[in-house]
């Protein structure tokens, strides 16, 4: 069944679905229209919403560019790219592999949602090098993984309300992560969406004579570059490992600390994670650089795309659409359907506010007050929240940028079959809220 409904989502994705840019193009337009007709707001006050917001994520976007390229370059390391080659032997078949990629993209999300990006596409290519296997389904399907982020150990909404501090403190306190990720019904969702995703994916690959086969010469990296017979002095340095390990063993050292004195994972702290451990273990500036260049071209989308994202993100916080929005559901919600209600909720406001953060700077101050008048669960209705953000993103194209930049794929090549797996892990997730 999923591989017949597939089909028509795939060929409707390929001939609508536009460039990732023109679909943030589409998106600011139809935000500020909405601002004019809904909320009644002047089409002057919405541009200068618009532009005053433009360039608030210039900070995110750069630590987004650095979690593609830092992960990139920590995966294409000699080990981590041997290890990943034997992992890739495990599948034998194409639905071996399409069910390998998702469960390891699944577990990499869990832990970190950019380790999973980056895992997940650098495992798929690798992948397509040893196994005959629909391209498109197999970047999917690593893509898909990335539902679970919210759920898992990097959940931005749940370590925010368990951190001293935090802007809803006032209303909510301290909610620790045992009320939230480690809560036994969040569990059980993440447990549900590692059996359900891989063989979703896996009945949603194509016949034989219907896949989309990559040349596997294409997705292999440049060989390294041998050492001349008489270097010179500056190759020398390029080829040095006492010189990246003289940087690199710091930076590590600087982690330990960084830890070991109570600090926590945040992006700046993944990428340094992600960047020091590429310097070891690439042991030579030649191979890092050669990393380095083939993750920069896959940035290009983030850099033009997130300043417009921020401006949507302006348009809907200052105009009020994303507090109308917020305010609906809670108004046709019960103390148990509330946190149903709050995933459809923030699933919807994700598709124009793709920041797990900012969505809930937007929506707390209404979901909240909510809760505590309907007398519904405060941790279920915020992790409601960032499950919200995490599902919708099988729809969006935002994040999957990294992944795509990486594949070397258009989003319009997999949203065909993310359609597909949004109804699938929509149904579990909101049942799950609802029911357990």
């Amino acid at each position: 069944m999923l591989r017949a409904l597939s089909r028509p989502a795939t060929r409707l994705m390929e001939r609508w679905l536009p460039d990732a840019f023109i679909f943030v193009l589409v998106l600011t337009i139809i935000a500020a229209l909405c601002a004019v007709i809904f909320e009644g707001n002047s089409p002057i006050a919405v541009i200068r919403m618009w532009g005053d917001g433009f360039w608030k994520l210039l900070e995110f976007s750069m630590q987004m560019l650095l979690v593609l390229v830092t992960g990139y370059i920590l995966a294409s390391s000699p080990p981590v790219k041997a290890t990943l080659a034997r992992m890739a032997g495990l599948a034998t078949t194409a639905g071996g592999a399409i069910i390998l990629v998702s469960v390891v993209s699944l577990a990499a999300s869990w832990l970190n949602w950019g380790f999973g990006l980056v895992v997940g596409a650098i495992f798929a290519r690798e992948l397509a090098r040893q196994i005959r296997v629909d391209y498109r389904l197999l970047v999917a399907s690593a893509y898909s993984g990335f539902v679970i982020w919210h759920g898992g150990i990097s959940g931005s909404i749940p370590l925010t309300i368990s951190t001293a501090g935090h802007f809803t403190e006032d209303q909510i306190g301290i909610v620790p992560t045992s009320d939230t990720i480690f809560a036994y019904w969040n569990l059980i969702i993440c447990a549900a969406l590692f059996i359900a995703v891989p063989i979703a994916n896996r009945m949603m690959l194509p016949d034989d004579d219907e896949m989309v086969i990559v040349d596997p010469e294409k997705l292999r990296d440049a060989p390294d570059e041998p050492m001349p017979a008489n270097p010179t002095p500056a190759q020398r340095l390029e080829n040095s490992r006492i010189l990246m390990w003289a940087v690199g063993i710091p930076g590590l050292l600087w982690l330990v600390m960084h830890f070991a004195g109570g600090g926590g994972l945040n992006l700046n702290v993944v990428n340094m994670i992600f960047l020091f451990v590429g310097i070891v273990l690439h042991g030579t500036a030649r191979s890092l650089l050669a990393a380095l260049d083939q993750a920069v071209k896959g940035g290009a989308g983030i850099v033009i795309q997130f300043p417009f994202y921020a401006g949507i993100m302006a348009i809907m916080t200052g105009s009020g659409l994303a507090t109308s929005l917020s305010e609906f559901f809670v108004s046709i919600s019960s103390a148990d359907t509330l946190p149903f209600w709050s995933f459809i909720a923030g699933g919807i406001v994700n598709i124009f506010v793709p920041s797990g953060g900012g969505q809930w700077a937007v929506q707390a101050p209404v979901m909240l007050p909510a809760a505590e008048t309907l007398g519904a669960s405060m941790p279920r209705v915020a992790m409601a929240v960032a499950w919200g953000d995490a599902w919708t993103n099988l729809l969006q194209p935002f994040w999957a940028l990294p992944m795509l930049g990486i594949a070397g794929l258009k989003a319009r090549d997999i949203m065909g079959y993310c359609v597909v797996m949004l109804l699938v892990t929509g149904i579990i997730i909101g049942a799950g809220l609802l029911f357990l």
